[in-house]
C-alpha cells in the first residue's frame, strides 16, 4: 500500500514471496479480495487483462500508456450531464470512471 503501482495479484504475490516463500497465490488472492471488499483497496479492469489492485481508494480515472503499460492516477473529474434521466432512459448508474489510454510523460 506505500507504492502508488497499479499492481496485479501475480505481481503482488512475487513480491510479498520475495522476503518470506510461504504465501501461496491463493492465499494472497483472498487477501487482495477481502482487502476489496472491505474498501482499502480499488480493484482496475483493464481491457479483459488481469485486475490490478490499487491502493488509492480516492474517486479518480486512470491513464494507460499504450507503449509501455504503465498505469498512473488521474484526478478526478466528473460528467455533469451523467445524471440526466432524458439520456439514461431507465438505466440506474451504481458508479463510473474513465480509463484514458495514450502516450505517458515518459514515452513522448
Amino acid at each position: 500500500m506505500r507504492h502508488p503501482v497499479h499492481a496485479s495479484a501475480n505481481e503482488i504475490h512475487h513480491a510479498v514471496n520475495r522476503s518470506d516463500l510461504r504465501a501461496s497465490r491463493a492465499t494472497v488472492y483472498n487477501n487482495l479480495h477481502a482487502l476489496a471488499r472491505a474498501g482499502l483497496v480499488r480493484e482496475v479492469h483493464l481491457d479483459g487483462k488481469s485486475v490490478r489492485f490499487d491502493a488509492n481508494v480516492e474517486r479518480h480515472h486512470h491513464f494507460v500508456c499504450e507503449q509501455c503499460g504503465r498505469v498512473e492516477d488521474i484526478r478526478w473529474f466528473g460528467f455533469p450531464r451523467l445524471g440526466q434521466r432524458s439520456q439514461l432512459g431507465t438505466r440506474v448508474i451504481r458508479d463510473y470512471d474513465m480509463i484514458l489510454r495514450g502516450t505517458c510523460e515518459v514515452c513522448s
